[in-house]
């Protein structure tokens, strides 16, 4: 076959290599063992192999024709096959010799095969594509409207990305600089300038004399050049002053940010708990009745005061111990036990230490009203700070106290009138009353760090018009309705209402009984005129105290300013079921025994406590150890025979077994001071005084054995 050009040349293409007709073409079974065959002058059949490899497409070399032959030899992967030794070992001389290598071209490689979407008519698809075509029409056609087509989406699944972040400390940047306009350029060159001018004219008054015409330029020239150095010094002293003064300002705005951020306030909170715990850890811990630990680094004196104090606690130990082995002989006479156990003179009396006080610059001068510890948290203590008289009257306080810190309050609630009265609530912790001298009565929330009252009785139209002298709240059974232990607060106040609050939307009351006055009983000599009754401003009799039974908080007694007692009933708010007449002056405070249900105490302003019996109208024991106004009076949690009482002069502690005439220990207040409340600690033996100038004394009770009997 010949292929001539339009010119009649003839440009049939020669086969490139031609193999000796008389050599033998080996046949091998791999084709990378024939480079050794083909040599240098291979590398281009190699090449041309390779690509027919990665093809794919049969794998073979299409021609190698001998040189001389007319015939083409195929040679094909599938049928070399040859042995390794057949393989022939080509010398120098082979290498001279010159061989034809033919190429041809390989079938087509696709690497991105997109088939087409149109089909010509004539091919053998064009009616069954027509056919599809014509249904998607008809199926879009009858889409609209159709409940069998639904659209729906699809999401293939993503690889969860993994995030990773690295925390380090905030770069602070702080950019700094400062404007200066024309006109302050203008002003400080102008400030600058008068000075050096006045100079300069007074320097060349001076010189003028004795100089002539070239010096004075000269010395004009100086001068102005010393004026413009004058006026850029001037202008940078200016501008560094009000750069000090930015920064100072600066400064200042970033320290009070940082003074008022939450976490250096939390961080303060806990460095200030932390101090306080040792400061006071020795004095907490005798609070808490604990061994007071001995720190190797303190000095002798107080070394000397632990070892007093484990002495004491030493003592009083043997002496429980020896009262249990004197309560195994019951045969002795008991009297004659208690004279042997007062002649011992090992036996240390007892007696108050002060451990310490809480009191700060804010509650000092406000006398303390009242005092209540918190129903669920036993080293949280309220307490009011109000006066009782009328002429010294200003805005009250009302703080929660921890032993955590003795030094702060928890809480500080600032009320407009003073506080005569407050209590925790039982069934709802963090609620505190709060009873005020003007009659009004606010809830606070201890929870939350806002002052604001969270209820107050400004809206009720039966709220008193009288100081509020106690409040109370008191759970009371309600078995017969099927409700359980509800609770009340209570009130009681110098309008001469005892008043039952509500917790509703608003603060609002009602009536539990309206205290009547009562006529004194005096007896009529024989002989005498019946006199005319004097005319009562009011019917009512203002209330000063009040106190539910332990056990049936249906009753409860209620004290007077005119001295009397009246035992009342909630069933009844029309009559007393008892009255007690045993006081001269008005009743400050009414207390049941806690164990001996049947008998209560009493004080006033006559200077006297009454033992009273429910079942008497007489009274049981008059106690009066000093000529001054006794303002408070309660019975010991642990014993029924204890009891304590304030006057303005002292504290007093009772011991009805030891003796009934003088109380077993006492401490006197200070001078100008005067004891006001007083309440027992929680938990443990310890006793709370409060006084006039705003000092909650706390006082632990040394060497009292409470007895054992829990009958007076």
């Amino acid at each position: 076959l010949q292929v001539f050009d339009d010119e009649g040349k003839d440009v049939t293409p020669h086969p490139l290599f031609r193999s000796d007709p008389n050599t033998v073409v080996p046949r091998q079974g791999k084709l990378l063992a024939s480079s050794a065959y083909f040599g240098a002058t291979g590398s281009g059949f190699l090449s041309s192999f390779s690509m027919h490899q990665t093809s794919g497409v049969n794998g073979s070399l299409d021609e190698i024709v001998e040189p001389g032959s007319r015939q083409d030899t195929a040679v094909s992967l599938s049928d070399v096959q040859v042995r390794q030794e057949e393989i022939k070992e080509w010398t120098k001389e082979d290498l001279d010799r010159r061989l034809d290598i033919y190429l041809t071209e390989t079938e087509t490689i696709w690497i991105l095969d997109m088939p087409s979407v149109v089909v010509s008519v004539e091919s053998e698809d064009a009616g069954r594509v027509l056919d599809r075509n014509r249904i998607y029409v008809d199926i879009c056609k009858n889409r609209p409207g159709n409940d069998r087509f639904v659209e729906k989406m699809m999401q293939t699944i993503n690889g969860a990305a993994k995030n990773k972040e690295v925390q380090c400390d905030k770069i602070i940047t702080e950019d700094k600089g400062m404007l200066v306009t024309s006109w302050d350029l203008y002003d400080s060159f102008n400030v600058s300038e008068i000075e050096p001018t006045s100079k300069a004219e007074g320097s060349r008054a001076t010189t003028g004399k004795s100089s002539k015409s070239h010096t004075t330029k000269e010395h004009n020239q100086t001068m102005l050049v010393s004026s413009n150095r004058g006026s850029t010094t001037s202008s940078l002293m200016i501008s560094e002053s009000a750069v000090l003064a930015r920064i100072h300002e600066e400064e200042e705005c970033h320290s009070e940010a940082i003074l008022t951020s939450e976490n250096f306030q939390q961080n303060l909170f806990f460095m200030e708990r932390i101090l306080m715990e040792n400061i006071f850890q020795p004095k907490l811990a005798a609070y808490r009745q604990f061994p007071v630990l001995i720190d190797p680094d303190v000095t002798s004196d107080m070394s000397g005061t632990v070892a007093a104090v484990k002495e004491a606690k030493q003592e009083e130990h043997d002496k429980e111990k020896k009262d249990k082995e004197e309560q195994k002989n019951a045969f002795v006479d008991p009297s004659i036990l208690s004279d042997l156990n007062k002649t011992p003179e090992e036996i240390v009396p007892p007696r108050l230490e002060r451990l310490w006080s809480y009191i700060c610059d804010l509650t000092n001068g406000h006398s303390v009203s009242s005092m209540a510890w918190s129903k669920v948290n036993p080293d949280l203590l309220a307490v009011g700070y109000g006066a009782f008289d009328y002429k010294e009257q200003k805005k009250g306080l009302a703080c929660c106290w921890s032993l955590k810190n003795p030094m702060w309050p928890e809480r500080i609630f600032r009320c407009e009138h003073g506080v005569t009265a407050l209590d925790f609530s039982m069934a709802s912790p963090n609620l505190l009353a709060v009873g005020m001298y003007d009659g009004s009565v606010t809830i606070y929330n201890v929870r939350s760090c806002n002052d604001a009252a969270l209820l107050d009785s400004s809206e009720s139209s039966n709220k008193h018009t009288g100081p509020v002298w106690q409040m109370r709240w008191v759970e009371q059974d309600r078995g017969a309705t099927g409700d359980g232990k509800k609770e009340r607060l209570i009130c009681i106040s110098a309008d001469g209402r005892i008043t039952e609050w509500f917790i509703q939307k608003r603060l609002d009351c009602i009536d539990l009984m309206k205290i009547k006055r009562t006529e004194s009983e005096k007896k009529k000599l024989p002989g005498e005129k019946e006199r005319k009754r004097e005319a009562l401003i009011s019917r009512l009799a203002a209330g000063m105290c009040f106190d539910f039974h332990p056990k049936d908080t249906n009753f409860y007694l209620a004290g007077t300013e005119e001295g009397h007692i009246h035992k009342c009933s909630c069933s009844c708010n029309e009559q007393f079921l008892e009255t007690y007449r045993g006081h001269k002056g008005p009743v400050y405070k009414v207390a049941w025994n806690p164990f001996s249900t049947d008998m209560f105490l009493s004080c006033s302003a006559d200077w006297s406590i009454i033992l009273w019996h429910q079942d008497s109208q007489t009274p049981i024991l008059t106690f009066s150890s000093a000529t001054a106004f006794v303002h408070d009076v309660m019975w010991s949690p642990k014993s029924a025979c204890i009891f304590t009482a304030v006057n303005e002069s002292r504290v007093e502690i009772w011991d009805l077994s030891a003796s009934i005439l003088n109380p077993v220990t006492s401490c006197f207040a200070n001078p100008r001071v005067k004891f006001t409340s007083v309440l027992f600690a929680k938990n443990t033996d310890c006793l709370l005084v409060g006084d006039s100038k705003g000092e909650v004394s706390v006082f632990e009770l040394q060497n009292l054995a409470a007895p054992n009997n829990n009958k007076v």
